[in-house]
Formats: structure tokens, C-alpha cells, sequence
């Protein structure tokens, strides 16, 4: 799964991601969790834009948003079937942008953060989908992080990973007049585990109010968990 990510990388390199977009308009984070606004690239209107979308999507039928705490995460093998994702699959997918997501593991009983990242330490794009909630007391614009198995490199983590996608997909994965159920799903693939690199970071970023450049300061060598 992915319950915690980064994204804090300067605006201007972030822009880089996606060709043709201004700055994005964000506040560099170092511990991103459910319920805050996150950057994401989304079709408007034929158009790919920035937006501010809140993590833990809330369903259009849904009058609770506190609905969204569960729904931070979409499995790829079932988003297309389940009630609360399904439309949103077919007709507004989007980009999530981040450089790193943390993940836990238990060693000597307790929960040790590992913080996990590309290889070259460069930002990327995590493939999510949208929903717009007008049955809540304000209207809500709210997103799920889509996961997939985990590659062999994080697997001994977690047996999950949040779903990288390359920028060869971008424009298939944004394209709401595209339904086809099948490629979208060969889109969802374990990002290569030659690519992914992670390290042990301080406990410290369990407390979601913790946030600054010492939550992704490693405490081991790179590859160790102990």
C-alpha cells in the first residue's frame, strides 16, 4: 500500500514531469499524509492541468468525507469492478507527483520506516484516479493512489507498492475518452525493481506533524533494514 509519500522536490523541476505545464502551485513536503491536498495532473477539457486534490477519495455518493481515510488506495487487480472507483477508472484518471513513499516493517517487534525511491532520486508520477463529491457540506475534489504488487527488491518490505507510471502512459492514462479496460490495466505494472532503491529513516515520521528534510535522512546504509 502507500499511506505516506514526498514530494520535495523544488516546483520547477516537478513542472519538468509532465512537458508543457507551468510551475505547479505546492508546498514541498517531506510527509505527505491521507486527507492533505496533494499536486496532480489532470484532463480538463482536452487539457492537461495542475490541480489540488485531497488524498482518500470520497465517492460522488458519499455524503460522509470521512469515507476517504479508507480510501487511500486502489488495488489495480479491482478498481475497474469496485463501486467506489469504477467510473472514476474509466473517465478521470490522473497523475499524483512525488519523489519517495515510506513503507513499514516490523523488525524486532517494532515499526521500522523505510523510505523508498528512484534509484537516480528524481520525482515521478503515481497513477491515481479522481472523483468530485458535491453531496458533502462543501464540494470535495478528492484522489486514491493506485497499488500493485510489490517488485522483488521491495517485496521482502511490503508485499505491495504504489503504481509508478513511466511518461511513455501519461497521455493514454489521462485520455478520458479512453475506456479500454484491458490496456489500462497493462498500464499497472510493479515499477522495475533495478530502478528502486530504499533506505531506514527515524521513527519520527509516524507523527504525520513531523515534517522536514530529517524525515528522509537515513539512518542506515542504503538496502539495509536493520
Amino acid at each position: 500500500m502507500c499511506g505516506r509519500f514526498t514530494l520535495k522536490t523544488p516546483a520547477k523541476q516537478v513542472a519538468n514531469l509532465f512537458a508543457g505545464l507551468p510551475d505547479p502551485d505546492f508546498e514541498q513536503s517531506y510527509n505527505i499524509a491521507p486527507s492533505q491536498n496533494v499536486a496532480a495532473v489532470r484532463n480538463e477539457a482536452g487539457t492537461a492541468k495542475w490541480a489540488r486534490l485531497k488524498w482518500g477519495l470520497i465517492p460522488s455518493w458519499s455524503a460522509d468525507p470521512k469515507i476517504g481515510y479508507k480510501m487511500i488506495n486502489a488495488r489495480s487487480e479491482t478498481i475497474a469492478e469496485k463501486p467506489s472507483f469504477r467510473a472514476a477508472f474509466k473517465k478521470r484518471r490522473c497523475l499524483i507527483a512525488a519523489d519517495g513513499f515510506y513503507e513499514w516493517k516490523t523488525v524486532n517487534k517494532k515499526k521500522m520506516p523505510i523510505y523508498i525511491h528512484l534509484k537516480e532520486q528524481q520525482p515521478f508520477f503515481f497513477a491515481g484516479v479522481w472523483e468530485k463529491n458535491s453531496k458533502t457540506e462543501t464540494e470535495i475534489e478528492s484522489c486514491t493512489i493506485i497499488t500493485t504488487e510489490a517488485n522483488p527488491l521491495l517485496s521482502p518490505i511490503h508485499h505491495r507498492m504504489p503504481v509508478i507510471l513511466p511518461e511513455e502512459h501519461f497521455e493514454m492514462w489521462l485520455d478520458p475518452e479512453f475506456s479500454e479496460r484491458q490496456s489500462l490495466e497493462a498500464l499497472l505494472q510493479p515499477y522495475p525493481e533495478e530502478e528502486s532503491a530504499y533506505y531506514s529513516v527515524d521513527p519520527k515520521v509516524n507523527k504525520p506533524g513531523c515534517n522536514d528534510p530529517s524525515c528522509v535522512e537515513p539512518i542506515k546504509e542504503q538496502g539495509s533494514l536493520f
